[in-house]
């Protein structure tokens, strides 16, 4: 049986796939990408993430975050860090911006490791700036 080696996502092939992901942002996300701005690249999937959710469009944005927990499990480790560092730490206004039940259905479908990740994040908040 021959060793399937697995192809590793860094931030120009990310880029790409977030071009595919979000056809809407397409434009920006080449721009930024000219730029050699991952960050914000991934900060415009956030900016579009809270119009949706201002619109309810909770099944859309929760495609879109599995669809960001696919190259989080495929990327690199500064895919990742970015990812955790802007993507999930937004998770903390999506929540602000959604009624309970609509967070709980994010909540509910978004991948284990995003959750792990957010309620570490949240404890660690809780930690260093006192809220509870």
């Amino acid at each position: 049986m021959k060793n399937i080696e697995k192809k590793v996502i860094n931030e120009d092939g990310a880029i790409e796939h977030l071009k595919v992901f979000y056809p809407t942002l397409q434009q920006e996300i080449v721009q930024l990408s000219a730029q050699n701005n991952f960050a914000g690249a991934i900060q415009a999937t956030i900016n579009h993430m809270k119009n949706l959710l201002q619109e309810s469009k909770i099944n859309i944005v929760n495609h879109n975050i599995k669809m960001m927990g696919w190259l989080y499990i495929n990327g690199t480790q500064t895919v990742k860090q970015i990812i955790e560092n802007l993507f999930v730490r937004s998770f903390t206004s999506f929540k602000k911006q959604t009624d309970t039940h609509q967070w709980n259905i994010l909540y509910q479908y978004m991948p284990v490791s995003f959750q792990r990740i957010y309620v570490k994040q949240v404890k660690m908040d809780e930690i260093l700036f006192n809220r509870h």
